[in-house]
């Protein structure tokens, strides 16, 4: 590509996403392969409302989006792919020439390709803890995997979610995947982790945090304590960057 080409401009939409893995990702990305007229930009926005100026950007060809925007932004869009359409939260967003904007969702790529190398045959149930986007994502993947699942949430009002007060011995023990789909530990606040009864994990336990700064969360590093496989989720997102990359220019 040459400078007198027209600029490819890609981003991340989010709200207070200075500390972006995606946006040093792509910028390094770009230079690697000598794509100069490509360009990776944060979009920091207080409300989905104001998604509609980002989206009047003439030369952007694509956006990832996080936290807390994975549902809402939806609304804005003109076609959702399917597995978007069943997962019901969107992470990748395509901007194609006709303006039509469509959905997709690589956050169920990214998650599924990191998480099955560790399988084993008694991970057969999981807890998967938060509620949000990045947990709908991680739900798909796991009925795709035939792996069973509980949500755990703070507040529960739906039967098919517990809290974390009733999580038993039991309940740990009968579930040998736990994901932390919650941004609890996250930089700057890395002394924050879900509230689970971590006493009871074992060696056979496997602990995958979508979290990928610090390497090991105080999550992560409870389960370690007793002897568990640990994940963050630094491969999730680069696999779920690719596939990002992969859907921009197909």
């Amino acid at each position: 590509m040459t400078k007198r080409e027209k600029n490819n401009l890609f981003g991340l939409l989010g709200k207070n996403i200075s500390y972006s893995f995606s946006k040093g990702y792509f910028t390094e990305k770009f230079k690697k392969l000598k794509l100069d007229n490509h360009q990776y930009l944060n979009f920091d926005i207080s409300n989905i409302q104001e998604f509609k100026n980002v989206k009047q950007q003439e030369l952007l060809k694509g956006l990832n989006v996080t936290i807390p925007y994975k549902q809402e932004v939806i609304q804005y869009l003109d076609a959702l792919d399917n597995t978007a359409k069943k997962i019901g939260a969107v992470n990748t967003i395509k901007f194609f020439e006709d303006g039509i904007l469509k959905g997709f969702n690589t956050d169920a790529y990214g998650f599924k390709y990191s998480l099955k190398p560790l399988l084993k045959k008694h991970h057969n149930s999981a807890l998967i803890l938060g509620t949000g986007g990045a947990s709908k994502a991680v739900a798909f993947v796991l009925e795709s995997l035939e792996i069973h699942y509980l949500l755990v949430s703070r507040n529960s009002k739906n039967k098919d979610v517990i809290t974390y007060d009733s999580l038993t011995e039991e309940i740990i023990e009968n579930h040998k995947i736990i994901i932390n789909c919650t941004p609890l530990g996250t930089s700057p606040k890395i002394e924050l982790c879900p509230d689970i009864p971590y006493h009871f994990l074992s060696d056979n336990h496997l602990l995958f945090d979508l979290i990928y700064n610090p390497s090991i969360s105080k999550f992560l590093s409870k389960g370690l304590e007793k002897g568990a496989t640990i994940k963050n989720g630094l491969e999730m997102l680069e696999l779920q960057a690719e596939e990002s990359w992969r859907i921009w220019n197909s």
